[in-house]
């Protein structure tokens, strides 16, 4: 089974291709949509926690495959790839070390806070082909704890990215799911310094809380202010289609503008041993 792939609906506004080295994800964030898909309890699913099998041998297949590739790779659309397990199983620093290797741009999206920042000096051999982003969704640490029990507390999602921003990687985050609209719009308020774009999306069919919210004040408060700001973003389709009198502009509803880079073709040899 491939490693690499090509996401399908929602998923495919985030990223070309895609790889998942964890199955199961030990974060359990109630609003997961993955153990859904597994047919699996909450739980179950969050205790599964692992590295795929012989993934990293899988993955050295396919990277093979995508030598060069001019589409990003994103990490990860199910499992994190800086869940609690990664701090021994390091498997995501190998994967980078692989897509470097090959020359593959990569796109990393965790709630795994610190733990991105262990991997500062094999991203900053990527140059403008990596970015690393966070999940937002609260600013009140107790909200999160409830809905998010296991990922990082919201400060130390924006402190690993401050870290990784301070070392001239790029950032980004994405504002998904959106459960309470003013805690996002205080993250993005707090993220302004250390991220350089964002993508918004909303909550989608969740015990009816969605349908309890303003997506079109939602939308008109955070375009206006990621605006004023200079700050480049993208709104996902559900987005739109919840508030379609909000306008939007050029890179604004354009999913593929903020791919992280591909390689140079003149770059030469860029992987070392670290």
């Amino acid at each position: 089974m491939a490693i690499i792939y090509t996401p399908k609906g929602r998923a495919r506004e985030y990223s070309p291709l895609a790889a998942n080295l964890y199955e199961g994800c030990s974060h359990g964030c109630l609003y997961c949509y993955a153990p859904g898909i597994r047919r699996m309890t909450l739980d179950a699913y969050s205790s599964l926690s692992k590295p795929r099998s012989e993934i990293l041998s899988k993955l050295a297949t396919d990277c093979k495959s995508f030598r060069d590739s001019r589409d990003q790779v994103l990490l990860s659309f199910i499992g994190d790839p800086y869940c609690h397990e990664e701090e021994e199983q390091k498997i995501t620093r190998e994967a980078l070390r692989l897509f470097l290797e090959y020359r593959i741009p990569v796109a990393v999206l965790t709630k795994g806070g610190f733990r991105v920042r262990r991997d500062i000096d094999i991203m900053k051999k990527f140059g403008r082909s990596i970015k690393v982003g966070a999940t937002l969704t609260f600013h009140d640490p107790s909200l999160s704890l409830e809905w998010e029990p296991n990922a990082a507390p919201p400060f130390e999602r924006i402190e690993g990215l401050r870290t990784i921003h301070e070392n001239g990687i790029r950032t980004w985050a994405s504002f998904e799911p959106v459960i309470d609209p003013d805690q996002s719009l205080r993250m993005i308020r707090a993220s302004l310094d250390m991220v350089d774009e964002y993508r918004l999306g909303k909550l989608n069919h969740y015990r009816g809380i969605d349908e309890g919210i303003d997506w079109t004040a939602y939308l008109a408060q955070a375009t206006a202010l990621l605006r004023s700001k200079g700050k480049p973003f993208y709104v996902k389709q559900d987005l739109r289609e919840a508030a379609p009198s909000i306008p939007l502009y050029g890179n604004e509803v354009l999913m593929d503008q903020y791919q992280a880079s591909p390689f140079e073709k003149d770059a030469g040899q860029l992987f070392s041993e670290t």
